[in-house]
């Protein structure tokens, strides 16, 4: 029987997981445990602006050569930054592996950062940050953060601001590289119909270069939650709404069935009970989730709507009648199994995505060191239990708990 995945260690130590899949295009990703959360209050946005100019020439290539060097062959060559991590990924037909592994090492271990690049590289990610700005339904989920983070890395935005990006130095881009793009901090994934013998042996030649590098993450703990009630006037149409309140780090037991609580309360299904109760009942709102966001040693959880102001007054009401329902009623059977077999369901048709599934099963090893099966998954999701999902809604739905963040037409 083939293996679900196979995981091994570069002599480097960078880790490696594979994941065979009989399909003609592969996808690979270089995955760095570094984020905006490492930075400080002067560097805001010093991770992300090293993504951008990671693509920016290497000791042999130049931008156009990196830029070119997947499209021309019909890949895709792309990057994302988050708190906690930065991702270099690739997608391509299955032959071109070699291509897509050595460009991906190439730009990850061998750019240079010239100085003219950085200059214009601030100007077009300003022009990021400026974008972001003419999207509230965006932003608003930044700011709550910052709410719920007051001071602490967690709460900058990832972008950073004009002023810091416009701020750094070259200098600082190799300072923050030494500190933290150790090799003890990396994971490679790869999914595709190569043989993970064949990968490994061309990772380990492409490799042999790049010495063993340790880094350690000195993430400073967030202060103590105090809730907080914010409104903010800005030129919009609409009314935004976040609430919502810190919630459990990834690792932690209760987690999992906070997962399956969002997804019941406010997930991507059409039958989730925000979208039941007030999108579809009064027709309030047309966007209106939930979400639950974990991080390495904390978490957050939150409820977004947006609304016309006539009728916010109303929709917050009706949140909370979801919430109250969720913290003083128990789900009977057939519910909890309905709502065990949707996320099931979401969870298996997740990893049916190639990529998705390949950048899952690094995310997954770089965050905690191993990766679950389908099985293992199913395992747990299956003993959670009614009483579980109310004492977790009682710790997280909690009235005293939630902190709102509204934006309202100026």
């Amino acid at each position: 029987m083939e293996k679900e995945f196979e995981v091994f260690e570069l002599p480097n130590g960078i880790r490696f997981v594979h994941r065979y899949a009989n399909r003609p295009v592969g996808h690979c990703g270089l995955m760095v445990k570094a984020g905006s959360r490492d930075e400080s209050p002067e560097t805001e946005g010093l991770a992300h602006f090293i993504e951008h100019i990671l693509f920016k020439g290497t000791a042999k290539r130049k931008a156009y050569h990196i830029l070119s060097r997947m499209e021309d062959a019909g890949g895709e060559l792309n990057a994302y930054t988050t708190k906690e991590d930065t991702v270099i990924y690739a997608s391509f037909l299955g032959n071109d592996y070699q291509r897509a592994i050595e460009l991906i090492f190439d730009i990850g271990f061998n750019s240079i950062f010239p100085e003219k690049e950085l200059v214009k590289e601030k100007e077009v990610i300003i022009d990021e940050i400026n974008s972001y700005k003419d999207s509230p339904s965006e932003l608003i989920f930044d700011d709550f953060e910052a709410l719920l983070f007051p001071g602490h890395p967690l709460g900058m935005n990832i972008l950073g601001t004009p002023e810091t990006v416009r701020s750094f130095s070259r200098k600082d881009v190799l300072s923050f590289l030494d500190s933290s793009y150790g090799t003890n901090q990396m994971v490679f994934s790869y999914v595709g119909n190569i043989k993970a013998s064949r990968i490994l042996n061309y990772l380990k030649k492409v490799t042999e270069s790049i010495p063993a590098r340790q880094s350690s993450l000195l993430r400073s703990t967030p202060q103590p939650y105090r809730q907080a009630n914010i409104e903010s006037e800005r030129p919009v149409f609409q009314s935004h709404v976040v609430l919502g309140t810190r919630a459990y780090a990834a690792d932690e037991d209760k987690a999992r069935t906070l997962h399956l609580l969002n997804n019941l309360l406010g997930g991507p299904g059409m039958n989730s009970r925000l979208n039941l109760n007030i999108r579809e009942k009064y027709g309030f709102t047309y966007n209106i989730e939930s979400f639950y966001n974990p991080y390495s040693d904390t978490g957050v959880f939150g409820i977004y709507a947006g609304t016309d102001p006539s009728t916010m007054a109303r929709t917050l009401k009706l949140i909370e009648k979801e919430l109250k329902k969720l913290r003083e009623k128990k789900l009977g059977t057939v519910q909890l199994s309905k709502a065990k077999r949707q996320i099931l369901g979401q969870i298996a048709m997740a990893q049916e995505n190639n990529a998705s599934l390949m950048l899952a099963l690094g995310k997954s090893l770089l965050t905690f060191d191993r990766i679950d099966t389908f099985e293992e998954i199913r395992d747990k999701i299956e003993q959670i239990t009614a009483d579980d999902l109310l004492e977790v809604a009682n710790e997280i739905l909690a009235p005293e708990q939630l902190s709102t963040l509204v934006y309202k037409p100026a």
